[in-house]
């Protein structure tokens, strides 16, 4: 009984901490995004999203966003199973080469790919001192793509790579014996045993791809707009917190969305990232 006492106490501050940063900006969320600037109750602000301009930004950003989980996927599967794949300290070395980006600022990343991508920046500088054809992506959506791939990667490789690491080796090895090749071991063993992951991988990349308004104002000049975008602008720029909260309201549903998908799929919590 003491202990549970002492636990309880412990998660005071957490309890705290939740409430005051994430339970009350919801309520106030909410609370702004389903009453008009005269408090009354409205769900003019949440229908907003069916506007022209907000409709757009929210189709083009659901497009980017599963363009980059998709390269992701495909990048990602592959470096899960050759990470697996290495034992010793290699294996270990090689993961905390993947996760050290994520410690450095959100904002240093992308702007190091802005630094990168620009037109006199430093991949045509290579392209020009080797006299090949330069390119001419930043401010495109390929160059948001990039910085998109680039944020979120890691958060598609840990969790394979967690869930493909808890694989028994010896149902590998019997599917082998039994004479399967490395490739129907991968489609019939591995892969559907790694749908956990998978589905992990997904939310965890699908749902900051689909936020995201800085990736896109640094890499897109501010010329491609996301949903995430037009909800900014309208809380910094126009100060309008009922429409800016309306719409956060839609990304929500997304948001429960992805959230409901990852608990069916992964019951166990199996795709949890290290």
């Amino acid at each position: 009984m003491k202990n549970n006492k002492f636990v309880q106490f412990l998660s005071v501050p957490y309890v705290l901490w939740a409430i005051a940063f994430i339970v009350i900006p919801l309520l106030m969320v909410f609370y702004y995004g389903l009453t008009d600037g005269n408090g009354k109750f409205t769900f003019d602000n949440v229908l907003a999203i069916t506007q022209t301009v907000h409709y757009k930004s929210l189709y083009i950003a659901l497009i980017l966003a599963l363009i980059s989980t998709v390269i992701c996927i495909l990048l990602a599967y592959p470096l899960a199973l050759i990470l697996t794949s290495l034992k010793g300290k290699n294996e270990h070395l090689i993961v905390l080469i993947f996760i050290l980006p994520m410690w450095m600022n959100f904002l240093l990343r992308t702007l190091a790919w802005q630094t990168l991508l620009e037109n006199d920046g430093a991949i045509n500088y290579v392209l020009s001192f080797l006299h090949l054809p330069t390119i001419h992506i930043i401010n495109t959506p390929v160059a948001i793509v990039f910085g998109m791939i680039y944020n979120f990667l890691p958060f598609m490789i840990l969790p394979l790579y967690n869930v493909i690491g808890k694989i028994d080796q010896n149902v590998l090895n019997a599917a082998r014996d039994l004479g399967a090749n490395y490739f129907q071991s991968l489609v019939k063993i591995t892969l559907p045993l790694s749908v956990p992951g998978i589905i992990s991988g997904i939310t965890m990349v699908f749902v900051p791809s689909l936020t995201t308004f800085v990736v896109s104002e640094m890499l897109g000049g501010s010329k491609i707009l996301l949903i995430g975008n037009v909800i900014e602008q309208e809380f910094t720029q126009n100060s309008n917190w009922h429409l800016g909260s309306g719409l956060s309201i839609v990304l929500m549903i997304f948001i429960v969305i992805s959230m409901v998908i990852t608990a069916i799929f992964d019951k166990d919590g199996e795709g949890n990232a290290l």
